[in-house]
């Protein structure tokens, strides 16, 4: 059995702390690369958010890890900052839990020189509903849930254009927000973090769930999303991703390898059933 170590407050509040001293370096600096080519033996720390990422991440540690050579060790965290902040600030060694568009809004706002290693899987973001069975149930004055965060925000609303329950500005990105909607069609929108937007189904009409947050709420994406994101042309791949300078860290790249073979692939699919996508080895 795996054993995944949670963030405790303390080390949070410490992460938080030494990003607002540190967050202006780069690993760049000499005594970052000193320690990274010191810490070959040691194990490779990886955040993640618990579903699938760690449990990904578990299945690797299990199965293909030791015959590689690599001492992994997992951190999960249930939020979209700390995994990112403590990759800056050194106190893991790399992170599983987020997409392109998430990361560079990220480091923008942040500071902070964190970048992708390798695609790993795709989580088609969905709409559910306790009380509806189909989009078409959906009516003017009905409350929408919609994570709060810019990117997945953006991807929500596309996601419900795409699906004719709003109209957005023509040309907007992945950053779109509420504000970008020219036609409602009297629909009400409640933004929240996304880890919490699971628990607010009983209280709307609707919600727009993360795929990692609907499978520990228990709601299987391929079979209770009353729509869901189509995998062909989708930029939001999961990868791992690490502080700049330490993409040729040989242990970053064992476990990249790793995440990315027939094995992976193949417990991926079996796992999620559809609801969790390889990115790797399959067309998009």
């Amino acid at each position: 059995m795996r054993k995944n170590i949670k963030l405790t407050a303390g080390i949070a509040a410490t992460a938080a702390l030494a990003l607002g001293l540190t967050a202006c370096g780069t690993s760049s600096d000499p005594s970052s690369s000193k320690d990274a080519a010191g810490a070959a033996d040691k194990p490779l720390v990886v955040a993640a958010s618990p579903t699938p990422h760690a449990d990904i991440l578990g299945f690797v540690k299990d199965n293909l890890a030791e015959k590689a050579g690599l001492k992994l060790e997992v951190k999960e965290f249930t939020d979209y900052v700390l995994p990112n902040t403590a990759t800056e600030t050194g106190q893991v060694d790399a992170n599983f839990f987020q997409h392109k568009p998430y990361l560079d809004d990220f480091n923008k706002k942040n500071n902070t020189h964190i970048v992708p290693v390798v695609d790993v899987h795709l989580e088609p973001l969905g709409l559910y509903s306790k009380s509806l069975t189909s989009v078409k149930d959906i009516k003017a004055g009905q409350t929408i849930a919609v994570p709060n965060d810019t990117t997945n925000e953006g991807r929500a609303l596309h996601l419900l254009a795409d699906n004719g329950l709003i109209t957005l500005k023509d040309g907007v990105g992945t950053d779109a927000k509420l504000s970008d909607i020219t036609d409602k069609k009297g629909l009400e929108f409640k933004e929240l973090e996304a880890a919490t937007v699971p628990r607010a189904l009983n209280d709307v009409d609707a919600a727009v769930i993360n795929g990692n947050y609907a499978i520990e709420a228990k709601l299987s994406p391929s079979k209770d999303a009353l729509v869901l994101e189509k995998a062909d042309g989708n930029p939001y791949a999961n990868f791992l991703a690490v502080k700049e300078g330490n993409e040729k860290d040989a242990r970053v790249q064992k476990l990249a390898k790793l995440l990315n073979s027939p094995e992976v692939k193949k417990y991926i699919e079996d796992t999620y059933k559809g609801a969790v996508i390889p990115a790797f080895g399959a067309a998009k």
